[in-house]
């Protein structure tokens, strides 16, 4: 029988979490085998942003030229009052020059990032990648993992030293494991229209915005899109109950872009996305042999943009921590780190910072706005609470700690 120090590590889920788990471990020498359910990498609008914490990161996996000329540089956002249409105040990732080599944030679609990783993984002859190739099942025998999967040629078994899941938010690996996904689903959808007007030139936007409105928060943002001419990607709360139809309507769509910024003519809309939105993390991120890794282990509203990240840092924790036993580098205990350490980081950093971020937007009491206000006006305006906070969302000082 194969000795569980020969076989590879298992990844279900192709995504860009599975990949960077995949890319991290085979570049330390580790032979993985990644599985993805679907026959493509998906390029729906999904996340994008990639904060400076993450492309440390990414640049220690060499990704980071590739990121920088098919995303967008922004180093700026904006919080606005959208029912009076006026800028509150602007906050500056340059402040952490001293902090990080990398003082932005990079708008880069999370499918480029995905692509990028298993272009790289082709130069690995111990990592594979199995598309169409779901898990199925997972069984842990105490010295390996067995999985099972259904492929276009059947069903097939596969064994691994260990196993991450990678696998989104609807995990299998995790209820196969029978972990609770602990929290809530917000009431309301989300709704992201993409366009290709250009809300800079015509507004003045930064290329991350967030507007305040009692009535109809929303978010402003731009990526390069695959053509790398830019296109914008507004998100807006739905109500409760409104079918697909009322809200995603040629109709729908654009009298909510006109409502949110009037203009000539119609609007070029390339793209409509409705979904559910959750706050919730897994009841525990490892047990025994299997590890869970982005959203199969936690999800949060899309407000800041650190559910990617996040799952990125998983990514890249968990296999500083594989390759480090599997090489006799630490000791197997070490494993039990990856709970420890990466479950409260995501409920204090990701959880509470994606609440409050969606608590601020939407505050309906005008005392409390404008008292939320102020506080970002003042927060902007000195030098070290404008660092303590970018420090913060960008999700350095969780990754200092």
């Amino acid at each position: 029988m194969t000795k569980p120090s020969d076989l590879p590590v298992l990844i279900a889920g192709g995504g860009p979490v599975g990949i960077i788990t995949a890319l991290a471990l085979a570049r330390r020498g580790i032979p993985v085998r990644v599985f993805e359910a679907a026959a493509t990498v998906s390029d729906a609008p999904r996340a994008s942003t990639l904060h400076p914490a993450t492309l440390e990161m990414l640049a220690a996996l060499d990704l980071m030229d590739e990121i920088i000329a098919r995303g967008l540089v922004a180093r700026t956002f904006q919080f606005w009052d959208r029912p009076g249409r006026q800028l509150i105040t602007e906050f500056d990732h340059d402040i952490l020059k001293d902090d990080t080599q990398y003082p932005f944030v990079v708008q880069c679609e999370q499918h480029k990032i995905a692509n990028m990783g298993i272009a790289r993984l082709r130069d690995f002859p111990h990592a594979q990648l199995h598309m169409t190739s779901p898990v199925s099942s997972v069984e842990d025998r105490g010295d390996r993992v067995v999985i099972t999967v259904q492929t276009e040629r059947g069903i097939e078994t596969h064994e691994g030293c260990y196993l991450v899941g990678a696998d989104g938010g609807r995990s299998t690996v995790r209820k196969a494991l029978g972990i609770n996904f602990e929290g809530y689903t917000f009431p309301e959808r989300f709704l992201v229209l993409t366009t290709l007007f250009d809300f800079a030139t015509e507004f003045g936007a930064a290329f991350r915005c967030y507007f305040s409105d009692p009535d109809e928060w929303t978010n402003l943002f731009k990526v390069s899109g695959d053509d790398g001419l830019g296109r914008w990607r507004v998100v807006f709360p739905t109500i409760p109950g409104q079918t697909d139809d009322e809200v995603l309507s040629d109709v729908a769509a654009e009298a909510r872009l006109q409502k949110f910024f009037p203009k000539d003519g119609c609007y070029e809309i390339v793209h409509k996305n409705l979904y559910n939105v959750h706050q919730r993390v897994a009841a525990s991120f490892r047990q025994g042999r299997v590890f869970l890794a982005g959203d199969s282990a936690h999800v949060n509203n899309p407000i800041g943009g650190l559910g990617l990240n996040c799952g990125i840092h998983d990514a890249v924790y968990l296999a500083n921590l594989l390759s480090g036993v599997l090489h006799g580098e630490r000791p197997q205990d070490d494993l039990a780190q990856y709970d420890a350490v990466r479950r409260p980081l995501n409920v204090e950093y990701v959880q509470q910072q994606t609440i409050a971020n969606k608590k601020r937007l939407e505050e309906k009491d005008e005392a409390a706005r404008s008292a939320s206000f102020a506080a970002l006006r003042a927060t902007a305006s000195d030098p070290k609470s404008h660092r303590a906070f970018l420090m913060r969302t960008s999700l350095l000082e969780s990754v200092r700690r």
